[in-house]
Formats: structure tokens, sequence, C-alpha cells
């Protein structure tokens, strides 16, 4: 059976990292590649090993499947400039790499006889270059038409991805948890580095002070789960020390007491789920928190 031949608009990071590895493994065939600039086409082909570099829709050929990875917000007007172009036909694949838009956003594509996808590679494309070598093991969330699932499951798969199936309703929550954990953990470790910085710690100090707490926080969060890795004032119900931070970070700065009570709701949950700290406590420490 002939290998489903790919054009690619819209060749960012995770276009070229992906184009590559299919090229290599052989999962598709790359043909035509449109970005921004001819240059920039030519460049991503010269990343990716294979395929042809144009410079508008129209000089692209027809193929089997279409993968649109240009920014987010460009991904509904690709799919539009595709459509109207002619060159889908009925059972053609289109789908996009998004982690925040559903696949129905390509429906001027399903309009026309294809059949649409989503496929979010829970990853790091910062460098496509690294990014295509420690591809192997990355989960990806998928959704859209069975049919265009079922060549897309396998072919990210056969570079390394565990693809699992995503309800469409709730993607957006999705990408705002990959964002909370990966964006936010950044903030959040910058927001206790401003306060070790204002205990009088330099901040390069403070980072190194910082590492070894980080990294067993979270080897315990991975290992025994988010519920028994909790530790300090909340999971033993000391309403006291909480009460103190609550106070000292409000004279200081009442924009990180404000995360403070918000993250501390959350370890109540999780402090009662674990089941070892007095339940009046809690319920003490709960009401401080929510300001009551």
């Amino acid at each position: 059976m002939a290998t489903t031949t790919l054009n690619i608009i819209g060749c960012g990071r995770v276009g070229r990292a992906l184009a590559r590895l299919w090229a290599q493994d052989g999962a598709f065939t790359i043909q035509d590649v449109l970005d921004r600039r001819l240059e920039q086409s030519r460049a991503a082909v010269a990343f990716i090993g294979q395929g042809t570099a144009v410079d508008a829709v129209g000089q692209m050929r027809a193929a089997g499947a279409w993968m649109l990875t240009p920014p987010d917000d460009q991904i509904v007007a690709c799919c539009a400039a595709l459509a109207a172009s002619g060159l889908l036909a009925a059972g053609n694949i289109v789908f996009h790499c998004s982690g925040a838009l559903p696949s129905r956003d390509l429906a001027p594509a399903a309009a026309r006889g294809a059949v649409v996808a989503s496929v979010h590679p829970l990853k790091s494309f910062a460098d496509p270059a690294s990014a295509a070598q420690t591809f192997g093991g990355t989960y990806c969330a998928a959704e859209g038409d069975a049919a265009a699932l079922a060549v897309l499951r396998p072919a990210f798969e056969r570079i390394g991805g565990s693809v699992s199936e995503i309800d469409p309703g709730f993607k957006t929550v999705y990408h705002a948890a990959s964002v909370i954990v990966c964006n936010y953990l950044t903030a959040l470790l910058e927001t206790g580095l401003r306060c070790y910085e204002k205990s009088g710690f330099e901040r390069e100090t403070a980072l190194r002070m910082m590492e070894p707490l980080v990294r067993e926080t979270l080897d315990n969060a991975f290992r025994l789960g988010t519920v028994q890795a909790l530790t300090g004032p909340i999971a033993r119900g000391d309403h006291a020390v909480v009460a103190h931070h609550l106070e000292a970070l409000g004279a200081w700065e009442p924009r990180i007491a404000t995360i403070y009570r918000q993250l501390g709701a959350v370890a109540v949950e999780l402090a009662r789920a674990q089941g070892k700290a007095d339940a009046d406590a809690l319920a003490a420490i709960e009401r401080m928190l929510a300001g009551k």
C-alpha cells in the first residue's frame, strides 16, 4: 500500500519536528511545504529532509493528508484558504496540532468532504531538532473524525507518541491544565524566589536552596500521588502557622497573599483526602483562607 502524501501549511516548530520524524520513519511522504515566505518554506524543507517548498496554496499539489501548523490564531484562516483552493478531495485528511482549538474549527475543510482531526503532542517544541530527538514517549491528545484518527493514531505511534482521545468539549480546559502545570509552575517558582529574596537571600542562593526541595516534591507527587505528597502546615492542620503566613504576606505583598490563599484552598482539599489532620482544624484553616 502506498504511503500517504502529506502537505504542510504553516510549517512552524511543531510541524517541522513531526514532519522530520515522519520523513525518516516513512509514515507519510512529505510533499509540499508552505510557510509565510518562500525562504521559510525552503528552510523547513531543509530541516525536514524531504518535500518541495512553495510560496502559495495554489502551487500545492493534491495530497492525501494536510497538516496545518501555523500559530493557533491562523489555523482557521489557513483552513478556509485551503478549502477555497479546490485542492481538497472527499476523504482527504486535514488536521492541526493545537492544544487549544478543537477539530471542529476545521469546518471549512469538512464542508468540502475532508475528514478532520486534531492531535496535540504534550511537549515543548522550543527547539525542533531536540524535540524530534526526544519525541519518543510523548503523550498526544487526539479528537476528530474516526476515519482521520484511524490514519493519524498509528502515524503518531510509529514515531513514539502515546495517543489518547480527548473530549473536544473540554479541550480548552485540557490546554489550561497544560499551561498551569508548565507555565504557571514557572511563575509559582518565581513567586517563591521573591519571598526568599525578601527574607534576605541572594537570588542565586535562593535558587540553589530551592532546587532539592522542588525536585523532591515533584518526585513525591509523581511517585506517591498529590494527596500523599502534600506536607507542611496545612497537611498538619496547623492553623497558627497559616495565620502568621497570611499576616506577613498581606502586610508585604497582597498579590502573593492572594496566591497563598487560593493554592491553600486546594491544599486543604488534599489534606482532607490524606486524612491525617484534624477535620475541625482544616475547616478553620479553610475559613481563614477564604477571609471569613
